[in-house]
């Protein structure tokens, strides 16, 4: 099987996450800009949920670039991924009506560390199904950031009891970590491009 109805579903899905996220922003009844200030925490969780999803679109869209075809663990490990990331939604919306309070805020956290564990899983899968001397593979590497991103999840979820506001700083510290789509991957997409251009060339 090709990727791309696999690509087609997944973009589906997230398109569909955004627009229900977008839809919990209800605008206040006072026709004031000092009306703003009440949701602003709902437009700021929004905000960076937005950009989490925006990121795994990105890197998921450049990941199966590098993924010559699709077998079912990868369907498998694509819907688990896209599983975790369909609850964003919901802790989006608790943690922008309860923005102080500790237990959104690590719930938050714990679905934003298995959504990346399940992309991890995602891409472990791919590089099985190609082998170890695959692009992918060449591309991922030690795959630091994955393991740091994971990291700081983890160390926020407890510290949502000791005080929110850490955790926040710590989830939008992982997120501009990854706001530029990872450049390993890039760089081997834009590689295997350049080597088929030139090889319809001479042929």
């Amino acid at each position: 099987m090709s990727t791309t109805r696999l690509e087609a579903f997944s973009d589906g899905v997230v398109a569909i996450l955004i627009t229900i996220m977008v839809l919990e922003l209800r605008p206040p009844h006072d026709p004031s800009f000092g009306a703003l200030r009440a949701i602003l925490p709902t437009f700021l969780s929004y905000v960076l949920s937005f950009v989490f999803l925006a990121i795994y679109w990105n890197n998921h869209h450049h990941m199966l670039h590098l993924t010559r075809h699709v077998t079912g663990g990868i369907l498998w490990a694509n819907l688990h991924l896209l599983f975790w990331l369909s609850l964003v939604p919901f802790v989006t919306a608790w943690i922008g009506e309860n923005h102080t309070a500790a237990a959104p805020t690590a719930l938050y956290g714990v679905v934003l560390v298995f959504a990346a564990i399940a992309y991890t899983v995602l891409q472990r899968a791919i590089i099985v199904s190609q082998g170890a001397g695959s692009p992918l593979a060449a591309a991922v590497g030690a795959d630091r950031k994955g393991k740091l991103s994971v990291g700081l999840y983890l160390s926020a979820i407890p510290l949502a009891f000791v005080r929110p506001a850490i955790s926040d700083v710590l989830y939008a510290t992982v997120a501009l970590i990854w706001l530029v789509p990872d450049r390993r991957i890039e760089e081997h997409v834009l590689a295997g491009r350049d080597a088929s251009v030139a090889k319809h060339t001479h042929a």
